[in-house]
């Protein structure tokens, strides 16, 4: 999993939206609790942003150079499926 490490080489930013208590974020929930460490770790100085909101939908957001933002909607995901997600978003920020 080398692509942890190179969040701060590929986006600017990384948002996680979610709900503090509904189901359809349990497992955004769950993601960020077992990950975010080694992704803080890998990534010291980059910034990873948790917004917890009532009844919000569980989001990604990335933001690239420039502005530019891509959202990965994570309802209905697993946490495997939630990495993946990342992943793609950060292998985007590579090309």
């Amino acid at each position: 999993m080398a692509w942890r490490g190179q969040l701060s080489k590929n986006l600017k930013e990384l948002r996680i939206l979610l709900c503090q208590t509904s189901p359809s974020s349990a497992p955004a929930r769950a993601f960020v609790e077992k990950n975010y460490k080694e992704l803080k770790t890998l990534n010291p100085k980059f910034p990873i942003l948790i917004r917890e909101c009532s009844g919000v939908e569980p989001q990604l957001w990335a933001r690239y150079d420039m502005g530019i933002e891509r959202v990965a909607r994570l309802e209905g995901l697993s946490e495997a499926q939630i990495s993946k997600a990342l992943e793609d978003l950060v292998k985007v920020g590579a090309s």
